[in-house]
């Protein structure tokens, strides 16, 4: 268990299958820094509940009956942004996990995932980082290509790393680029030797600079550019 020395990471859990929910209910509420404030089994239900509860992070099933996931998801992310959402899917780099990345997930995440995957998922997107492996983004991209978030930009604006980050500093630019590794802050922070709240704020003026809504799309770009 965690030490819980602030308020826990809110948790929504949205799957049409009870057993599920009561599975990562359980796997959840056994940690001291993380808490399940509600439940639903649609899209619609989705909307209200977080409408009503304002979870930091939503764990959000696809397939359901009525509003699915990726359209329940894509209305959290413009309505409710503080509010971080976690595709789940059956397979590894399925059609579902792209879609709900366009539509404003922070990340995916099997439905098998071992507990502390599950538990690591839900840390890293409350804490802005993305729950997406660099070896899936890759594979994502490679295979997705301009469908994914930034996916619009021209073959000469993509191309054209040099101009695209001219916009920021010499240490955002080196953030941006251990953002693209698949370093989470704490990461970032040992490895440029700074504190850890410095590494937050760079990435912010990151996003900010690069026009981009979270991590998962600067990790996108970042291999798009093929600064990485």
């Amino acid at each position: 268990m965690s030490d819980m020395s602030q308020a826990p990471i809110r948790v929504l859990l949205v799957d049409d299958q009870e057993l599920i929910r009561m599975g990562f209910r359980l796997v959840i509420d056994s940690e001291d820094d993380l808490a399940v404030v509600g439940d639903a089994s649609d899209g619609i239900q989705a909307l209200a509940s977080v409408a009503s509860l304002a979870p930091d992070v939503v764990l959000m099933d696809v397939r359901m009956p009525g509003m699915d996931g990726i359209e329940a998801t894509r209305q959290i992310a413009a309505k409710y942004p503080a509010s971080k959402v976690i595709i789940l899917t059956t397979f590894d780099l399925d059609e579902y996990a792209f879609a709900g990345l366009r539509a404003g997930a922070s990340g995916f995440l099997l439905k098998d995932a071992k507990p502390v995957e599950l538990l690591a998922a839900i840390r890293a997107v409350h804490a802005g980082d993305a729950a997406v492996a660099p070896r899936v983004t890759k594979r994502m991209i490679e295979l997705f290509g301009n469908q994914l978030p930034g996916g619009n930009e021209s073959s000469a604006g993509a191309g054209n790393s040099a101009e695209r980050l001219a916009v920021l500093t010499d240490r955002e630019r080196e953030v941006f680029i251990a953002m693209a590794e698949g370093f989470n802050n704490a990461e970032i922070a040992q490895n440029l030797f700074l504190s850890e709240s410095t590494v937050k704020t760079h990435v912010g003026r990151v996003l900010l600079k690069l026009e981009l809504r979270d991590r998962v799309h600067a990790v996108i770009l970042a291999h798009q550019i093929n600064v990485v």
